[in-house]
């Protein structure tokens, strides 16, 4: 994704410009007023949303990061290569990968 127009704050610096009165420099009646169909073609049209598109986002689940917990482990080269060569936040994705199995593993006894 493009980084150009993206700002990050903390909720305390959040809070401090909301108690200091400032406003979002989003423009929410545009962002109200835009359709279904209005946000379709912003999609197709923008580069970072391409092997997006065809996904099935009805199945998504909402995930809340739980606290980590820092461990050793020993896995096969060829699965960390695989992972590494996605980019950053693969030790996120063997995560994710790992916490579907136990949830399809979960579903499948219960």
């Amino acid at each position: 994704m493009s980084e150009e127009n993206i700002t990050r704050i903390t909720l305390h610096e959040l809070l401090e410009k909301r108690a200091r009165g400032e406003k979002s420099l989003t423009d929410w009646a545009r962002v109200n007023a835009l359709t279904d169909e209005d946000i379709e073609r912003a999609m197709h049209d923008d580069p970072d949303w391409q092997d997006f598109i065809d996904i099935d986002w009805s199945k998504a689940v909402m995930v809340i990061p739980q606290k980590k917990k820092a461990i050793s482990i020993r896995l096969d080269e060829d699965i960390i290569d695989f992972f590494q060569q996605t980019g950053k936040g693969y030790q996120t994705r063997i995560n994710a990968v790992l916490r579907h199995f136990i949830s399809e593993q979960k579903r499948s006894k219960g």
